[in-house]
């Protein structure tokens, strides 16, 4: 008992600290704490929890629902500090009152509703604690509480902990003595972001930060730029970047250094610009900044579209393997940057003075202790780091140090910088020789060294991308249809299929070939005023073969069989509803016999018995009315009838071991019982059917119900069609979901004969089938192959590679990521794509979806419940044009790598 008590107050102080840790890593970083930060929050729970931890009964009263509150006010009775809050709380809760009382009268009167007191739900809920932390006496208060604990607190507590007590006291010494604000300033982000911060972030760090070339080698999908323009930036953004060029919580400056010349294009003159090398936890970022930008006199707006954004520069040194330093004696040096990839960084001019040496010192200091350049500067007494010692080749092949006095020529240096795992990337090393730009032997060998270790990295690249491509072709050829089918050939389908290309097609079916009306469909969709039209031939209800007449047959053979399904669900119904009617009554019956007998036994009860009411009083609903009334079932409509629930050969009723008419009869009460089998198979029938039942009807009373076209008729519709289908498919049943997917049919062709086609391929994706399981280990593979660098972030953060965030992606068709009109887009193009490019066309719009937000994935380093939450609050907001362009660029992409062997 005592081990389990002290690891609970252990647990209790650990999430303290961390919370303290925050609080004043958030007061470094911004400047400020907002008293409704989410860290501020969590900061009072886990106070409160801990004050409450091992309270006395009697020292919170028996009857009090607040024993935070009832401590505070009875500690402010001998200590002034708690008085002081007590009074501040009382008169913040006088104050939520009157203005919940105005709300309530504006209410009335229909006037616009006061503002309650600027407090958010959990601020009210920690009133106590974080108005004690506002007002600085939060610390005071525990102490006294640690000091007389005995009086307040059980042996076990953790405040009565001599320990653990007073160190919780001294932990809230630091929150205490920071300031507070109420504003809400243009960089207060005190809250966790949603979906569009994060995007707008995204825009702005996009905006001023280069892309460079990658660390590894280059994923197969490259990153693309951010959309959004310099007027989507919010004000003051640039101001921030020009103060994290400073010293700062986040990155420590090693070196700065203004007037560095940089020449940006090769038709402009070098600009001056400040050099900034900056070292954070794991990263070392070398950045120049024009220095048109680093001064204050241009108006904000001017300031935020400068063109000299564009020329900013930020390199991640662990990005760059060479440098390469050039002296002259006229000027301070010249630096050269080299990437792993062999492109060069615009070269950084350094002014007079030994700035360039001092930046080296720097770099260098930065470095140690993991890595280090090499080769290594030298250190001389009396004046600290200097340029290693060049050695020059005497004629007779000895060699000898270079004397002081040719400090002062023109000499160049190149360095590698050498970082952990650097040295055996190619299971070799190399140290660049120090050269004389005046002798020219040894740069002759250099150029040598360089050209080979340049060949060696391209062909070791070389070999690494084949190995790559075989893993590709191996895990990825299932995927993509093998022909690539283009979209300028051999017309533009960009346009989709028109009213008039559909007209011709109708009148003469040798004009257009099913697959280029289908090409035309995958690149450009189908022309809203068609849809009705054209749906049927992509879902496979007509083929494109098919004469009119041919189609007329079609219609006639599902209607047919839609009518007799329909009545068969019908008569099941019926009989179900009686029963409940019966079920219902004969509980009440029971129910007013037991309280008749009890009142017999207590002659003295004042119960009434009009309390119980009679049988026929009941009030039933419409759906249960009594026998004498209920109608046959009804007749269906001619006109509106969903004519392809059903194919011929997809489990009609009539196929059932038993006949279900005469299981019908069976269930009936007046039936006579021929079998037993037969009766247990018509009770299992109905019990089944009743159950699907109250699972549909639940489920289309709350399907979009704000879209214009569901009205009480057309969701009657939806019911009709979904049981139609469910009494075909008892076996399996309805799930949750079914009707998202009948829906969209609905509204476009206002009747539901192509919903089994449909579910011929998403049947799978329900839990009965295995579809969902495939799904989630191709869009791994897609991940792993296509983008190793996301994939790396998802298995670091809890591992969500498992891709249980896309399930309801592929469950619905992304029906409930989009709008309506956005579903029918992508709906006809996944269903042409069967044909055009690949049967699995989902999992690359699922990929496009992760892809167009990877950046953002990458910069918050989301986790699978922030993954989720963001997705969630994208709902319906996508892009979804450059959604499809996205996923067919990346079956493109995918087929061509596979056709490239």
């Amino acid at each position: 008992f005592f081990f389990t008590e002290a690891e609970t107050r252990q647990r209790l102080l650990r999430n303290v600290k961390k919370e303290v840790k925050q609080i004043m890593e958030e007061a470094v970083t911004r400047k400020f704490v907002h008293e409704d930060s989410s860290h501020i929050i969590s900061f009072c729970g886990v106070i409160e929890a801990c004050v409450l931890h091992g309270l006395k009964r009697r020292a919170a009263g028996f009857l009090r629902s607040n024993k935070l509150a009832a401590l505070f006010v009875k500690v402010g009775k001998t200590f002034p500090p708690a008085e002081t809050l007590c009074s501040k709380v009382q008169e913040l809760e006088q104050e939520i009152e009157s203005k919940q009382n105005q709300a309530r009268l504006n209410q009335d009167s229909s006037q616009k509703p006061t503002k309650i007191a600027n407090l958010t739900p959990q601020a009210i809920r920690h009133m106590w604690v974080r108005t004690a932390l506002t007002e600085k006496v939060l610390d005071k208060i525990v102490l006294y509480l640690v000091e007389n604990s005995s009086k307040f607190y059980e042996k076990e507590a953790l405040l009565r902990d001599p320990v653990d007590g007073p160190i919780l006291a001294s932990l809230l010494v630091g929150p205490c003595a920071l300031d507070y604000t109420k504003a809400k300033t243009a960089n207060h982000f005190w809250t966790d972001p949603s979906a569009d911060e994060l995007v707008q972030r995204h825009r702005i760090h996009s905006g001023y930060c280069r892309q460079d070339s990658p660390t590894k080698r280059p994923a197969l999908i490259r990153k693309r730029q951010s959309s959004g323009s310099m007027d989507d930036r919010p004000m003051f953004w640039a101001r921030d970047y020009v103060e994290s060029l400073h010293q700062n919580s986040r990155a420590t400056l090693l070196f700065g250094k203004n007037n560095v010349l940089v020449q940006p294009t090769d038709d402009m003159e070098a600009i001056p610009g400040y050099l900034s090398l900056h070292q954070s936890a794991d990263l070392m970022t070398l950045k120049w900044t024009p220095n048109q930008l680093m001064n204050g006199n241009m108006g904000d707006v001017e300031y935020e579209k400068s063109m000299y954004w564009d020329y900013a520069m930020t390199i991640r040194l662990e990005e760059i393997v060479y440098l390469h330093c050039h002296q002259q004696v006229d000027s301070g040096g010249t630096v050269v940057l080299v990437s792993q990839d062999g492109i060069q960084r615009p070269p950084l001019r350094f002014p007079k003075g030994g700035h360039l040496l001092q930046f080296l010192t720097c770099l260098e200091n930065g470095l140690l202790p993991h890595g280090q350049l090499d080769p290594p500067l030298w250190s001389q007494r009396g004046k600290g780091k200097v340029f290693p010692r060049l050695r020059r080749r005497s004629p007779h092949g000895s060699c000898e140090s270079v004397s002081d006095k040719d400090e002062d020529e023109a000499t160049d240096y190149v360095f590698r910088i050498l970082l952990p795992g650097s040295q055996s990337e190619f299971g070799m090393t190399w140290n660049p020789l120090l050269i004389v730009a005046t002798v020219p032997t040894p740069l002759k060998l250099l150029c040598e060294t360089m050209k080979y270790q340049i060949i060696s990295r391209a062909f070791y690249g070389w070999l690494a991308y084949c190995r790559h491509l075989s893993t590709v072709r191996t895990h990825l050829s299932a995927l993509v249809n093998p022909t690539i089918v283009e979209c300028d050939f051999p017309v533009d389908a960009s346009g989709g299929l028109s009213k008039d290309v559909w007209e011709t097609f109708l009148q003469d079916s040798t004009a257009y070939d099913e697959q280029e009306l289908l090409r035309l469909v995958y690149f450009g969709g189908v022309d809203s005023t068609i849809r009705k039209e054209v749906w049927p031939f992509i879902l496979g209800h007509y083929h494109f073969t098919m004469t009119e007449k041919e189609r007329k047959e079609v219609d006639e053979q599902v209607r047919a069989c839609y009518e007799q399904t329909m009545s068969e669900w019908l008569g099941c119904e019926a009989i179900v509803r009686q029963r409940e009617k019966e079920q219902h009554a004969a509980a009440l019956a029971k129910c007013s016999s037991e309280a008749s007998g009890d009142r017999s036994l207590r002659q003295d009860s004042t119960i009434s018995t009009d309390v119980f009411g009679s049988v026929d009083e009941v009030d039933e609903p419409e759906s249960e009315a009594k026998p004498k009334d209920e109608k046959p079932p009804p007749k269906v409509p001619n006109g509106s009838l969903p004519n392809g629930t059903t194919s011929p050969d997809s489990g009609h009723p009539s196929s059932r071991n038993f006949s279900t008419t005469s299981a019908l009869s069976d269930c009936s009460p007046s039936a006579d019982e021929t079998s037993a089998h037969d009766s247990k198979a018509a009770q299992d029938l109905l019990d089944k059917y009743m159950l699907n039942l109250h699972r549909i009807e639940k489920d289309v009373h709350r399907c979009d119900r704000n879209y214009w076209y569901f009205t009480s008729a057309n969701l009657e519709k939806l019911r009709n069609i979904m049981c139609s289908y469910v009494w075909q498919h008892l076996d399996i049943g309805y799930v949750q979901g079914m009707c998202d997917l009948l829906a969209p049919l609905l509204v476009i062709l206002d009747d539901g004969y192509c919903f089994t086609e449909l579910m011929k391929r998403m049947n799978q994706n329900f839990p009965h089938g295995g579809a969902m399981d495939s799904h989630f280990a191709n869009m791994r593979s897609l991940i792993q192959i296509l983008d190793s660098e996301l994939f790396e972030l998802m298995q670091q953060n809890g591992d969500y590679t498992h891709f249980y965030f896309c399930y309801r992606w592929f469950l619905l068709d992304f029906k409930r990521e989009m709008v309506y009109d956005d579903v029918f887009s992508v709906w006809e193009t996944i269903w042409a794509a069967k044909y055009a490019s690949s049967s699995h066309f989902v999992l690359f719009i699922a990929l496009a979806l992760v892809e167009i937000y990877r950046d953002i994935i990458l910069e918050n380093n989301m986790d699978f419940t922030e993954i989720i939450k963001f997705f969630n609050e994208m709902a319906e907001r996508h892009d979804v044009k450059r959604v499809l362009v996205m996923a067919r660029d990346l079956v493109n992409k995918v087929q061509t790598l596979i056709e490239n062997k």
